[in-house]
């Protein structure tokens, strides 16, 4: 059989490849369309088969632009990225409401159908309705208009947070308690003035590290005021854009529309979800917080309440004199060059793959490393690393999906897009990039997929969290950080240090899970009650669930990029974390590489794509259903 090869980007002129690629993608997709229309196969498998080929060509012109428009190095090929990415959507959303062709596929006999088959036209006819196909036509010409006017809102506030960048410019003096390495990469202009971004490198140091209150509250009100306030107008009006694409579906709200294909089901249930997770967190959480606020009241006596302006600070300081972890003195052992190859090696020995360097592949930028993935001497998919910061790019940590895998007829390919130094690493980065490589893995190993609809991360939305948060556990191990944790003297990270880890990572995970539960209960209620002032409802949320208090005159909404993509789905993260939990029960923790599990979960539930629901997969894995007994037990240790 023919090696199957990656997709070839482009040398130099990216805005002529995006035409190729994804704009004759478009139209190839559109010739198949018009074929089966015309001359409809009287076998199903045929039409299964055809709509396959369909929704090949699509993904294959949708993905590469909405990479290319998080991450290219040009604005110029970023926006007509965009576009391409609007005018694949636009045609989707019109097969989505063709009656001709739902008429076809909805008239399948599926008798004899196999499992996968049968999953498949059941997902489709599910997805055409949902889509409206059965709505009046008025209503059919509005659900295109609103799809159209969603993405462009969508796409205009993540720009809107990537070109939002904003600075701070203080005095040397004024950054005391820096690390030196971080100090060196930020000398002082030719004002005498040391200008530090919101970017991430520069920020969350700044924040963890800095002495001075005033430099941490300066650089707190920048972080939290990014795309504000043009992000406000934006958002407002994709919420009622969502709403009225609901409303007019038959849904009460876009978070009811949006939870129906999720494990979770309902918008309601997303609301009792974060209730619960936050009654269990209470107790916890205002046990750590006064903790940290007795710990200001040391250096400020009159100190009433804690903010986000002094928490991780103060945290931080915690950690060192109650925990003895001197963040700063782990990082040192925590080299970004060392620690991405440590990542390499621990998961190829976790599931029984290669990470092959290709040397002369062509990437969007320098910094972008290319890797073939090699199982049992074949590839099966190749990943691009692109793990820095720079201008244009997108601002937080993803994986994208470049090419969805299909069997003997394209390689999975998948993007990691992150924001890490280039030399030391505080831990917490090492446990994102475990977490983000998670999503690659599953996007590689779940690729090999006869139905396209079914390949790498293609599960349920509220599951797809889970292997990710199950892999952080393996930077949280001695023996799997000692391969590659060393300072430049080349000691290995001592296994008490990373006891001391552990314990100081618990201290303050009851009140974290209540700010995350804030930020759940803010993504659901700006999907369900309909907010006239958003800056407001942020309050009432953080009042409500986050144990620390609003910081005034901020915006948080606006640079809250999981609105755009998650929606109302927020809460995904805790429901994930609670089955990774459990999935993670299964393992041997003085065994992490212990074959039978490794295989039988890389085997069960990443390699299966979107074949079975996320629970079945779950259940295979551990021979019983989930439960939330492993997370509860995990807040209250």
């Amino acid at each position: 059989m023919t090696e199957l090869t990656p997709i070839a980007l482009p040398t130099s002129d990216a805005g002529t490849w995006l035409d190729e690629r994804c704009g004759g993608g478009l139209e190839r997709a559109r010739g198949l369309v018009d074929a089966l229309k015309s001359s409809p196969p009287s076998d199903g498998m045929d039409v299964l088969r055809a709509w396959n080929d369909i929704s090949i060509e699509l993904a294959n012109a949708a993905l590469p632009a909405s990479l290319f428009a998080q991450v290219h190095t040009d604005a110029d090929v970023r926006d007509a990225a965009d576009e391409h990415a609007q005018r694949v959507d636009a045609y989707s959303t019109e097969l989505g409401l063709d009656l001709e062709l739902f008429g076809i596929l909805d008239g399948v006999d599926d008798a004899g159908f196999d499992a996968d088959a049968a999953r498949l036209i059941g997902k489709i006819r599910r997805d055409f309705r949902r889509a409206g196909v059965d709505q009046p036509e008025h209503v059919r010409t509005r659900l295109q208009e609103l799809a159209e006017l969603e993405l462009k809102a969508g796409q205009e506030f993540s720009k809107n947070i990537r070109n939002g960048v904003r600075s701070i410019s203080v005095p040397p003096e004024a950054l005391e308690g820096m690390p030196s390495d971080w100090l060196e990469a930020h000398p002082a202009g030719d004002d005498g003035l040391v200008t530090v971004t919101t970017d991430y490198p520069d920020s969350i140091p700044l924040i963890t590290y800095c002495a001075s209150a005033d430099t941490r509250r300066a650089m707190t009100m920048e972080r939290l005021n990014i795309a504000w306030p043009a992000n406000d107008a934006v958002l407002q009006r994709l919420l009622q854009l969502r709403q009225e694409h609901a409303e007019l579906l038959g849904y009460s709200d876009w978070a009811d529309y949006d939870a129906e294909v999720k494990m979770i089901r309902t918008g309601a249930a997303i609301q009792e979800f974060v209730d619960r997770i936050s009654a269990a967190a209470k107790d916890r959480a205002l046990a750590d917080k006064q903790v940290v606020l007795d710990r200001l009241r040391l250096d400020r006596p009159d100190a009433v309440d804690i903010d986000a302006a002094d928490l991780t600070y103060y945290a931080e300081l915690v950690r060192k004199e109650q925990y003895a972890v001197d963040a700063q003195e782990t990082r040192t052992y925590f080299r970004f060059p060392a620690v991405r190859q440590g990542l390499l090696d621990v998961t190829a020995r976790l599931f029984g793959v290669e990470w092959r360097p290709v040397a002369d592949a062509q990437v969007w930028h320098e910094d972008v490393a290319a890797y073939e993935v090699v199982r049992y001497g074949t590839r099966i998919g190749r990943i691009y690393l692109d793990l820095h910061p720079r201008e244009g790019k997108y601002k937080h940590a993803a994986q994208f999906t470049l090419a969805p895998g299909v069997s003997g007829r394209q390689l999975s390919e998948g993007v990691l897009v992150c924001n890490f130094s280039r030399g030391l690493m505080e831990h917490s980065e090492v446990v994102t990039l475990f977490h983000e490589f998670g999503h690659l893995v599953h996007t590689v190993l779940g690729g090999d997929q006869e139905w396209v609809r079914f390949s790498g991360v293609a599960t349920e939305w509220d599951f797809v969290e889970a292997p990710s948060q199950m892999l952080e556990e393996w930077a949280w191990d001695h023996d799997v950080l000692a391969t590659f944790a060393r300072n430049d003297a080349g000691d290995v990270i001592p296994a008490e240090l990373v006891d001391k880890m552990r314990k100081a990572d618990d201290f303050g995970k009851g009140f974290q899970a209540r700010t995350q539960m804030f930020y759940a209960a803010l993504s659901v209620a700006a999907h369900r009650d309909s907010p006239s002032d958003l800056t407001e409802l942020l309050r009432e949320k953080q009042a409500a669930y986050s144990v620390f208090p609003y910081v005034e005159d901020t915006h948080f909404h606006c640079s809250f990029g999981h609105l755009d993509g998650y929606s109302s789905g927020y809460y995904t993260y805790m429901w994930s974390l609670v089955i990774a939990k459990d999935m993670f029960s299964a393992f041997d923790r003085a065994d992490l590489f212990d074959p039978a599990v490794a295989n039988r979960y890389r085997d069960t539930v990443l390699a299966q794509g979107g074949r079975k629901d996320a629970a079945d997969l779950v259940e295979d894995f551990l021979g019983r259903p989930y439960t939330f007994d492993a997370y509860a037990n995990w807040l209250d240790d």
